[in-house]
Order: structure tokens, then sequence, then C-alpha cells
């Protein structure tokens, strides 16, 4: 009897929480919910920071109120926030207030030009002190082969170590003072997971691969407080713009968590915040050590379950299994070694070379150690894997993991998998692992075709970047920018998955589709970029799709993502973000 009773107060006490008037009410629009039909419906009310109806414009109306703000869409287009599963927020907002090369492609002369604009705007700076270069598209060099060294920059007339940062993370350039302030001589030696490039007599070039980027890096002053509060500022405004609510950043640090926290109490955190503290065994550290160091980071910055005011949480550990496979680096771990032109450029003739790229930057044994170290403090592992070899020892040391009690409950991402043996395809689902791509590079580019193609042979070149093939054998497809690695538009991005052709203006060498592989179906690619990310970080009962009681994220487009043209949806533009209920970001035509 009292059962009865009390079931009969709760259905009374939500009816009576249903029947009160919404905060805000989104009516006459696409409101496309991502949910597990893929539904879509006119109207969406939001009370208290989270959804509370999903439905028709008449129910909606019934929970307009006196002081309800009712937003009329017009037609457009509303849906949840893009949910960045990859990126690096602090790198992005930083290299916004840094001398930057903005990812063009760029002559020798045009790059020395660009730098020595630079130099003349720094010009009272201390000699002493870097000048740092960002967003340098290395691989996009023109004309193609064409290579930058020391000299390139000793050209440049100036006192000052340089440094320029590849925007693939993965190397840096050094002018001589540089390698000289670096310490960096003839019989330095490589470092472990990385590589010092040397010319024909042994001396080095100034580029330094992978791990070897710590020679230079740890000679840079931090970022002050300011720098660093500032850089996470710039950042979280470039993700509102584009309809970002919550994101991963895949390699953080202290420094970086303490600015998001410190906005994050200033009520100025406009996105759900999640982090993945790096394991690194390079420098004595132990898979122990190492997890206990995350877990004491966690207990710092990790705010607990998520609310409707975004907030931070810890509870994702960065490793890297290889670098990259386009040349020049070749850091990417390969199952068949990397092709060499042993003809001429005029006649070339490509064949099998020496290298499959380095050993694993795990081995076996610490990899499975280090994951079973993760399982027992539920820590998810985002596994950097861009190699086919990488891809497989990281898959088979997850299978491993999966006999193990605690391993079972794992939700392991391999971030960028960009060639996957296909054996190993059907392994992503059947392991639970998520591939988390960054689909803008599924197209035809200096990074594909010429710094791929030749150096990989036609059968593999067919399979790189395997986006649609990774999901037609089960995977859940995660979306990850990378950013700054690229220009933050994760709508080119999300067009790119669909069609895996260039932006328009690319030119002439770089029409028409990369490879026969088939584009990503578009409401695969939303999920990829919505509910499958979010997933990905523990949230999809929070956050990804739009249904009652879940958090008020989303965002209003001015086109129609199902309905325009595949190539026109690199040219979506966001109108509205709302984070929790409150509106982050409007654009003027929504005023």
């Amino acid at each position: 009897m009292l059962r009865r009773a009390l079931f009969a107060w709760l259905l009374l006490a939500s009816a009576a929480l249903y029947a009160a008037p919404a905060d805000l009410v989104y009516r006459n629009g696409a409101v496309h919910t991502i949910d597990s039909a893929d539904s879509v419906h006119q109207a969406l009310a939001v009370r208290a920071g989270r959804i509370v109806y999903v439905g028709d414009d008449a129910g909606a109306a019934t929970l307009v109120g006196k002081r309800t703000r009712v937003v009329d869409l017009q037609g457009r287009m509303l849906m949840p926030g893009l949910v960045d599963a990859h990126m690096h927020p602090q790198s992005g907002g930083s290299r916004l207030l840094n001398c930057s090369l903005d990812y063009q492609r760029l002559t020798i002369d045009e790059f020395q030009a660009r730098i020595r604009a630079c130099l003349q705007r720094d010009r009272n700076k201390d000699p002493r002190r870097w000048l740092v270069v960002v967003n340098w598209f290395q691989q996009g060099m023109r004309p193609e082969g064409a290579m930058v060294t020391a000299a390139t920059l000793d050209a440049l007339g100036t006192r000052r170590p340089i440094l320029v940062r590849s925007s693939f993370g993965h190397s840096v350039q050094l002018n001589s003072k540089g390698i000289a302030v670096a310490g960096i001589k003839r019989d330095t030696p490589d470092p472990a997971g990385g590589r010092i490039v040397r010319d024909a007599d042994g001396r080095a070039t100034g580029l330094l691969e992978d791990a070897a980027q710590d020679l230079a890096m740890r000679q840079l002053a931090p970022l002050s407080v300011a720098e660093n509060l500032a850089a996470s500022r710039k950042a979280l405004a470039a993700m509102r713009e584009q309809g970002i609510t919550s994101f991963l950043d895949a390699w953080t640090d202290p420094e970086t968590m303490t600015a998001f926290r410190t906005l994050q109490r200033q009520g100025s955190l406009s996105a759900r915040a999640h982090f993945a503290v790096l394991i690194d065994l390079d420098k004595g550290a132990t898979p122990k050590s190492a997890v206990a160091d995350l877990l004491e980071q966690k207990s710092r910055f990790d705010q607990g379950p998520v609310r409707e005011a975004p907030t931070m949480q810890v509870r994702h550990a960065k490793l890297f299994m290889d670098g990259v496979i386009a040349a020049p680096a070749f850091t990417g771990a390969m199952l068949e070694p990397y092709l060499v032109n042993k003809g001429t450029a005029e006649q070339p003739d490509w064949q099998p070379g020496e290298s499959r790229g380095p050993e694993s930057y795990f081995n076996a044994a610490a990899l499975r150690t280090t994951l079973a170290e993760l399982a027992r403090a539920k820590i998810d592992p985002h596994v950097h894997a861009d190699g086919d070899r990488a891809v497989r020892e990281s898959l088979d040391a997850i299978e491993w993991l999966r006999t193990t009690g605690q391993g079972r409950d794992l939700r392991p991402a391999l971030a960028h998998a960009e060639i996957v043996a296909p054996p190993d395809y059907p392994r992503f689902a059947a392991l639970g692992v998520t591939p988390v791509l960054s689909f803008q590079w599924a197209k035809p580019a200096p990074d594909t075709v010429g710094a791929l193609r030749d150096y990989l042979g036609p059968a593999r070149y067919a399979l790189v970047e395997p986006q649609a093939l990774l999901l037609d054998a089960g995977a859940r497809i995660a979306y990850g920018s990378d950013w700054p690695v690229d220009p933050l538009n994760p709508w080119f991005a999300l067009k790119v998955a669909v069609t895996r052709t260039a932006a328009p203006d690319a030119g002439p060498e770089f029409a028409g589709r990369l490879t026969a592989q088939p584009g990503m179906p578009r409401a695969a690619v939303l999920r990829a970029a919505t509910i499958d990310a979010a997933w990905t970080l523990r949230q999809e009962a929070q956050f990804g799709s739009l249904e009652v009681g879940k958090l008020a994220d989303f965002i209003v487009l001015d086109r129609d993502f199902f309905a325009i043209p595949a190539e026109d949806i690199a040219n979506i533009r966001v109108l509205q973000t709302v984070v929790g209920g409150k509106l982050v970001y409007q654009a003027a035509q929504m005023r």
C-alpha cells in the first residue's frame, strides 16, 4: 500500500514538473535529435539547464509561460553541440598568440619572408629569447620536396634562436643558434622515441622528430599564468563559434588544467572540458608511478560528475605508440617497409626500403602493464596509433586486456589510425575500441598525395584514411579535430568525411576524391561528432543527443546539414551555441 502511494506521488510530482513553464523554447525548426532513431522534430524546451521536451510546436506551446524565452527557428536546423574527442586546446589557443605561418603552402622564399616579418615586429626583443613560429605546413612546402634546414633560417640574419613547429606536432626546425642553445652536437644520441635528422656528413640539420623535439622545447620559457589564461580564452572562443560544446584535451599538463579551472571558477568555461594526462615511460617512470602521477592530477583537477554548468573531468590517459606515417618524418610504425625511389626523379623506381618506422614507443610488455594499471585505476586509455603496426600492436594489447577482470570495462580509443591492415578492421568492434579520426585528412592534399602515395605504394595507399571501411566493419567512429594540427574547422572536416574531396581552391593537382574508398553517410558523420564522441567520454547519457533529461547542449545552424549539397557542408555556419541552457555564442544573423 505504501509502495503504491509512493508511486502515485512520484507520478504526480513528475507531471507537475513537466507542466511547469520552460525557461527556453525553440519552435518552428528542424530539430535533429541524433537519438537512436535519428528522429527529427519541430520544437525543443529547456528548464534549469536540461531538456524537458522534444516534439511538435503544439506540445512546446503548453510549456510557454510569462518568463519563457521563445525562439522562432524559422525552419533552421537545431542539433546537439559538437563533441570534439581529440584536440589540443591550449596549444591551439597559444598558437593564436604566436608568429604563425597559418598552415599555408609556402615556397622557401615565402617561408623566410613570413618569419622575417615576425622578427621585424619583435625587433626589440632580447636576442636570447626564442622566436617560436607555429602552424608550419611542413608537408605542403612548394615545390613538392622542398626542404627546410637550419641554413634556411640562418639566412634571416638574426642572433635569436628560432624554433619552427610543424602543424602536425611531430617535428620542429631550428636555426644554427637554436641547435647550439639546445646543446645538440655531432655525438648527441637520438633520444628514445625520437630522431635528430642529420646530413650526409653527420651534422644536425636542425630538424627534430617526435621525442627529439624535447631537446629544444625544454629550452623555451614556460607560458606565464596570464599567457595560459589568454590561450584558454582564445581556445574557448574558437570552440563556441564552431559549435563545440564538449572536448577532450588529448595531452594535457597541470598548467593547462589550472588555467581552465580558473576560468571555470569565474563562470567563463563555455564548453565541457575533459583531459587526458600523458603516460610517458621514457624518462624513468614505471607504469605504476606514471598512473599514480595521473591520479594525483585527477585528485587536483577533476570536478566530479557533469553538471548543468560546464566543469572539468580528468578520466583519460594519453599514450603514444608512434609518430606520423607521412613524409618526411616516416615515424609511423608500419607492418611493411616504406618505399624508396631507387630510380631517378624522371624515371622513378619505388622499391621497399629498410625502414618500417621506429619501434613502437611502448613495447608489448610495457603496454600491457600500463593498460592493466589504467584498468585498475578506472582510467580510459587514449592511444596515438598512426601506422598499421602501431594499430595492430595496440589492438593486440587490448585483446589481452579484455581477458582480465578489470580490463573488460575500459573504453579504449585509438587516435588517428591513418592506415589499418584489413584483417584488423573487425577487431575494433569486436574489442570495443573506438577509432577517433580527424576526418579532414581524408582528402587529396600534399600530406596525402605528395607525402604518402609513392612511399606506401598503390595497394597500401588505397587504404589510407579508412573511415568508411572501419564503419562498415562495425566500428563506432568518433571525430577529433586534432586542432591545431589543422585550423579549427569541423564543418570542413565533416564535409570531407562525406565526400573525401578537398576545398575547391586546393588546386587542380588535388581535384577529385582521395582513393576509391566511399565517404561516410551523413547520419554516421554527425553521430561521430556528437553521441559517439560523447561515448568515448562516458557521457552518452548526459549529452550528444537531444532527449528529455539530457543536458541542454545544442547548436543552431544557418543551413540543414542533411538537405544541402555535400560540398556545401563546409560552408555551414553556427548561429547559436547553447551549453547547459545558457547561450554562449550568437552570430549576427540570429540577433
